[in-house]
C-alpha cells in the first residue's frame, strides 16, 4: 500500500520541478525565485526548501531533467534511422519543430549559459551530452562509418546547438539548406 503522505511529497516535487522548467524560459535562470516557483506550483515559500536545498538546486534538477529526456529521445530516434542521410533529413525536421525563441530552446541557451558558472551544472550537463554522442558515434559506427565516429557524433552534436541558436537569430533560416553539408560531413567517413 503507497503512502498517501510519500505521494502527495512526489506529486509535490513534481509541480516544484514543472514550474521551474515553465519559469526559467519566462524570466531567466537568475530571475527564477523561491517566491515565483512556489506561485506557480501553487505552494508556500517554505515548501520549496523543503524539497530543494537550494533554488539552484531545484533548477538544475528540474533543466537536467528536461534534457535528459530531450537527449535520450533524440538518441533513441535518430540511432533507429537507418542510414546517416535519413538521420540528418529526420533530425532536421526534428529539429523544425523549434523557432530558436520557443520554451524548449530557451531552457536549454539558458541552461548551457549556467553551466559555464556553476561547475557541478557543467560537469552534470556535459556528462548528459556525452552520453548522447557516445549513442551517437557507436550508431555510426554500426553503419559503417570509416572515420572517426567520435569526432563526427560531436561535430553533430554541436551543429545541432549551433543551427538552434542561429534560429533565434534568423527565423527564415533554411534547415532543408543545411541537410547538404550536414550529409556531406557524415557520408564523408561512411563507406
Amino acid at each position: 500500500m503507497a503512502n498517501p503522505a510519500a505521494e502527495r511529497g512526489k506529486a509535490t516535487r513534481q509541480r516544484l520541478l514543472d514550474a521551474a522548467v515553465a519559469l526559467v524560459p519566462e524570466v531567466g535562470w537568475g530571475g527564477v525565485s523561491t517566491r515565483l516557483v512556489a506561485e506557480r506550483a501553487g505552494v508556500a515559500p517554505g515548501v520549496v526548501h523543503y524539497h530543494f536545498a537550494s533554488v539552484t538546486d531545484l533548477l538544475m534538477a528540474a533543466c537536467l531533467g528536461f534534457t535528459a529526456a530531450l537527449l535520450d529521445r533524440l538518441a533513441a530516434e535518430l540511432s533507429a534511422q537507418p542510414d546517416p542521410g535519413e538521420a540528418v533529413g529526420w533530425l532536421l525536421g526534428e529539429l523544425s519543430h523549434y523557432s530558436g525563441t520557443d520554451p524548449a530552446s530557451l531552457l536549454v541557451v539558458e541552461l548551457y549559459l549556467a553551466a559555464t558558472r556553476i561547475p557541478e551544472l557543467r560537469e552534470r550537463l556535459g556528462e548528459q551530452v556525452g552520453r548522447f554522442r557516445a549513442t551517437v558515434a557507436s550508431w555510426l559506427a554500426e553503419r559503417g562509418y570509416q572515420g572517426d565516429p567520435a569526432a563526427a557524433a560531436a561535430m553533430l552534436a554541436a551543429s545541432v546547438d549551433g543551427i538552434m541558436l542561429h534560429r533565434a537569430l534568423d527565423p527564415g533560416l533554411d534547415l532543408a539548406a543545411l541537410g547538404g553539408p550536414l550529409r556531406a560531413m557524415l557520408g564523408k567517413g561512411a563507406s
